[in-house]
């Protein structure tokens, strides 16, 4: 077993990406191994180009030693490659990360329920409503969010999902002692202690603009399937649903305001086959039967008629805007959203809204069959 330092030397030289490395481990075995050739024994190796001779010619292990010295100091582990604990599932994909530095509990990955929810930074009030709803109806049936942690789409599905109880797993494009965007601090701080956090990039390491796209695969690679909330057209989201694809991984969408420029990229994946999300269930509904230990889906009975009694004058006094309306509609019924639509006479994107909040709040629940009512 080659010592740690030789791990963290081949995975932070500047130039040599995770499939070279891949291919000097499958060549060498270990990294200590590759530290240790010299310029000849580099030659001729599959995947190895000219211009990484030079770079894996400089042998500076002190930098590693620095490295392992900033994971002790800010409380991180390193995983490697060969470790058993690292995920077969990321371990499975083109360019797996050769070392993941790891802040938190990380769970069993292979055994867990995960599902990656993306979205725009520069999101509408729809987009935060639906990510804060999906991101809490997964964790509260079992399901483990993972995001990126960035402003928007993603901040709101972990708190959420925080909310939910469950476990969450940020994966950043920067070291785990960088704070990125910084008014997430105290959400680094949750995620960290409810799951995990984790990046491919040594401590001190800045969030530059092309580390995002590189760490969008382990976010779908770790993941079960990718739900795109809300992404424009050059959105990083987009990125992240065609790793998913890559890689075998399904790919979910939320219907958006076809007016939005937010979502002419995540409405443009529906036109190409994503799963439509209506609702939490539409993802829920995927992995029950392949993870019946962990995810729990309520049953309901579809009884328009016979329902308990709901003191919907209570519930319209803590209400206003669309959401009173749509509370008023449903009344003490059941309704699909294209009947909400028709009844109330608002617009999908309200209607869509104002559930989504009412979904958080409590006040609003979807039934198994798609069908919305007031509960409370």
């Amino acid at each position: 077993m080659s010592s740690l330092k030789y791990w963290v030397w081949l995975s932070s030289i500047s130039g040599v990406g995770p499939v070279t490395a891949a291919h000097l481990l499958a060549h060498f075995e270990t990294p200590e191994k590759v530290f240790l050739a010299d310029d000849k024994d580099y030659r001729g190796i599959e995947g190895v180009k000219k211009s990484d001779i030079p770079r894996l010619a400089v042998k500076n292990i002190d930098s590693a030693d620095k490295i392992l010295a900033s994971c002790a100091k800010i409380g991180c582990r390193v995983i490697t490659l060969h470790d058993a604990e690292y995920p077969d599932r990321l371990r499975n994909i083109y360019d797996p990360p050769i070392v993941l530095y790891v802040k938190g509990v990380m769970p069993v990955i292979d055994e867990e329920p995960v599902v990656a929810v993306v979205g725009t930074r520069d999101c509408t009030s729809y987009g935060i409503g639906a990510a804060e709803g999906i991101g809490y109806a997964l964790s509260q049936s079992g399901l483990i969010v993972a995001t990126g942690l960035a402003r928007g789409i993603d901040s709101a599905a972990a708190r959420g999902a925080l909310r939910g109880g469950g476990a969450v797993i940020g994966v950043i494009g920067s070291g785990l002692d960088i704070v990125y965007p910084s008014e997430n601090k105290a959400l680094f701080a949750d995620v960290a202690n409810s799951g995990a956090i984790i990046s491919e990039y040594h401590p001190g390491t800045p969030a530059l603009p092309a580390h995002f796209p590189a760490r969008n695969r382990i976010l779908s690679g770790i993941s079960l399937g990718v739900a795109v909330i809300e992404a424009p057209k050059k959105s990083g989201a987009l990125i992240t649903a065609a790793r998913a694809l890559e890689q075998g991984r399904d790919v979910f969408t939320l219907p958006g305001n076809i007016n939005a420029k937010s979502c002419e990229g995540s409405n443009t994946l529906l036109r190409e086959g994503a799963i439509p999300i209506l609702s939490a269930d539409d993802i829920i509904s995927e992995y029950a039967e392949l993870f019946p230990d962990r995810i729990c889906i309520k049953k309901e009975i579809d009884n328009k008629h016979t329902v308990d009694y709901i003191d919907l004058d209570k519930i319209k006094v803590a209400l206003s805007g669309d959401e009173k309306t749509v509370a008023e509609t449903l009344g003490t019924g059941m309704l699909h959203v294209d009947e909400l639509i028709v009844a109330s006479g608002m617009s999908a994107q309200q209607v869509l809204t104002a559930l989504t909040m009412l979904e958080i709040k409590g006040y609003a629940v979807r039934s198994a069959n798609g069908k919305w009512k007031i509960e409370v």
